[in-house]
């Protein structure tokens, strides 16, 4: 039998790319191992940026920009055929965090963040996300004669945050024209984590990961000597019958049967000597939910609480809530659309529908632009268990490398079909 020809050069790409990236898989390996051992903090990602930069234009992409939002690169590939505009998406920073991981490649890199030196560290794995989408400009790049429509490649900066006073992210590459001329129809990213095991994919429609919000509370007392309290107004003790407070506002006054919550505290500092009550305590955390409605919330009931419990102390209170993030929503009917794709790359077994993630992404800011899809790549290593791997963030993340040539399929499949089936 005869295959129509649309259905045999969808199947053509489809092998060309499976074969391009598992001929690239050795070369994806060695560009995260230099980044790896070379981290950038946020908004200072200029190495990183000028190895991308190079890297497309040596492909002969059709338009690459840098400096957006200080240190990002948007790349347009333009395929042979019509069709319409995808976005790939990929994040370059690193994070202060000293690497304990024993391998060739670790990073002995220093920096200044917010005024103090750091060690700096890959941490999260963003490397492994720019070696990826380095592979798939490649891969796409060599099948230009068979791609439909445009391709955008996104190398975003400062997803971890831009040091204090500056902005960045997201937010900023997309108020810089990030996703105009040509303007995506959607946008897709992926992140690795140790949470599941190495070559399996993740994914959930709608609300997948947590908006984020930086708390910080200030209790102003009156200080006084520890041995006649009576004489000054306690900010410590006030503080602390603050942070009991809180723990109700999601326990006793949020519909966790809607959506959960997260209201955290992880640093209390005030006073220096064990015999002073001193004037001020600082407190500062975060808070994590799933619906904007819910995030407004949670936000008028940490502030009434706060104060009014100051208040019938006598003490002052100031509380200052930061919207960081919105919530990852990923577009039901995109990833409905895409999941036999995810299927096809991962294989049989290997697709798993993940739970909720009180984590955050700025990757949500595209999202609110163009329909979005972002998903998980396990990368911990076959024997040990996900449960108990370091986590991302930590000083002790590991990524089995192996991984990473599926990243590249699910990307360039991703794109390849998203074009196809909308051309």
């Amino acid at each position: 039998m005869t295959m129509p020809h649309s259905t045999l050069a969808v199947a053509t790409l489809a092998d060309a790319i499976d074969t391009a990236a598992a001929a690239l898989e050795a070369q994806v390996i060695a560009w995260r191992r230099d980044l790896h051992e070379h981290p950038e903090l946020g908004n200072r990602e200029f190495r990183t940026a000028g190895i991308v930069a190079a890297h497309l234009n040596a492909l002969g992409f059709d338009e690459v920009r840098t400096k957006v939002a200080h240190t990002g690169v948007v790349g347009v590939l333009k395929g042979a055929l019509p069709g319409p505009v995808v976005a790939l998406r990929a994040d370059m920073d690193a994070l202060p965090v000293k690497e304990e991981v024993d391998v060739p490649f670790a990073s002995k890199a220093r920096a200044i963040w917010n005024g103090e030196e750091v060690g700096v560290m890959h941490a999260c794995g963003h490397d492994c996300h720019v070696a990826i989408l380095m592979g798939v400009a490649q891969l796409l790049a060599g099948q230009r004669a068979q791609l439909r429509g445009t391709v955008v490649f996104l190398f975003q900066p400062a997803e971890e945050l831009p040091p204090d006073g500056e902005d960045g992210g997201a937010k900023m590459m997309i108020a810089e024209g990030a996703l105009q001329n040509p303007t995506p129809s959607a946008v897709f990213g992926l992140h690795v984590t140790s949470r599941l095991p190495m070559g399996i994919i993740g994914y959930r429609p709608g609300p997948t990961m947590a908006s984020s919000d930086t708390l910080q509370i200030t209790v102003q007392g009156r200080q006084t000597h520890g041995a006649a309290p009576w004489l000054g107004v306690d900010p410590i003790v006030t503080a602390a019958q603050v942070v009991l407070g809180l723990q109700t506002v999601v326990s006793r006054g949020v519909d966790i049967t809607h959506e959960p919550a997260v209201v955290t505290l992880g640093m209390i500092k005030g006073g220096n000597r064990g015999n002073i009550i001193p004037d001020s305590v600082e407190m500062r955390g975060t808070i994590r939910s799933f619906d904007e409605a819910m995030r407004d919330d949670i936000h008028e009931r940490v502030t009434t609480l706060a104060e009014a419990v100051a208040r019938g102390s006598r003490a002052g209170c100031t509380v200052c809530i930061r919207k960081n993030y919105p919530v990852t929503v990923n577009d039901p009917e995109l990833t409905a659309a895409m999941v036999p794709t995810l299927q096809r790359v991962a294989g049989p077994g290997r697709l798993e529908l993940v739970n909720k993630v009180t984590g955050s992404e700025d990757f949500s800011f595209f999202q609110r632009v163009v329909p979005g899809l972002f998903f998980f790549l396990g990368v911990t290593p076959p024997g040990h268990d996900p449960k108990k791997a370091p986590s991302n963030h930590s000083p002790r993340f590991f990524a089995d490398e192996r991984a990473l040539v599926t990243g590249v399929r699910a990307l360039a499949h991703l794109a390849c079909d998203h074009l196809a089936a909308n051309a």
